[in-house]
């Protein structure tokens, strides 16, 4: 896809097996999809989800991330770029119901919250795995190159003292890694400020395989919810 502000982003539409683009389904948008869909399976998680009849059929877009740095850490241009370019591109070529879901790890998740943020009614749902919820008194990034701009982004949200989306937040994140902390605080503010938030310390690291164990149940149930537009 060309033209965006981040410029061109790539994609793959997976759909249900015996499904058509005219049949209105609901859509997930996975960031960082081709590892999502090769390292945590999520396809397979999302078929074997729908074949027990915990959720209903549901179209996947794969976002590749392109300069994923550049891109997913709070930045504005690429809020802009998923809201108002990638998904309605998408939504005109296939046939959906009710809001999207969004979900992302790492930047991803802190991509995810703030295209939400910025746009506040564009999602249904939001899955954020490990969000690089980074704040100067708790992280030791100050190297990262975009260390000014997440935390910016991260204290607005913090400061927020009224309700910012009425989108389902689902937050999950490894009792043993570095974003622990932040993770439980940004739940704590999101509660705070009124959002439906429900935040999950599970077994694992800050990878691929410990993403996947984290599906179970929590990306099926807010998926579900999808059965009511």
């Amino acid at each position: 896809m060309a033209g965006t502000p981040v410029g061109d982003v790539d994609l793959t539409v997976v759909t249900p097996v015996g499904t058509r683009r005219s049949d209105p389904l609901p859509l997930l948008l996975a960031l960082d999809g081709p590892e999502y869909s090769r390292r945590a399976r999520l396809s397979s998680t999302l078929r074997a989800a729908t074949e027990a009849g915990r959720i209903p059929p549901t179209r996947v877009a794969l976002l590749e991330p392109g300069p994923r740095n550049e891109r997913y850490a709070a930045n504005p241009d690429h809020a802009e770029a998923l809201t108002e370019h990638v998904l309605p591109t998408v939504r005109t070529a296939y046939a959906t119901v009710g809001r999207p879901t969004v979900m992302g790890a790492s930047l991803g998740g802190l991509a995810a919250l703030q295209a939400e943020w910025r746009h506040p009614g564009t999602f249904g749902g939001l899955f954020l795995q490990s969000g690089s919820f980074f704040r100067k008194r708790v992280d030791d990034e100050v190297d990262f190159e975009f260390w000014d701009r997440v935390t910016t982004f991260v204290t607005h949200v913090r400061r927020a003292r009224r309700r910012r989306t009425d989108a389902r937040i689902v937050m999950t994140c490894g009792v043993d890694e570095g974003n622990l902390t932040n993770n439980r605080q940004m739940a704590q503010a999101l509660a705070a400020s009124g959002h439906d938030v429900t935040f999950s310390e599970v077994p694992g690291r800050h990878d691929w395989r410990s993403w996947r164990a984290a599906f179970h149940p929590h990306l099926p149930d807010l998926l579900a919810r999808a059965r009511h537009g």
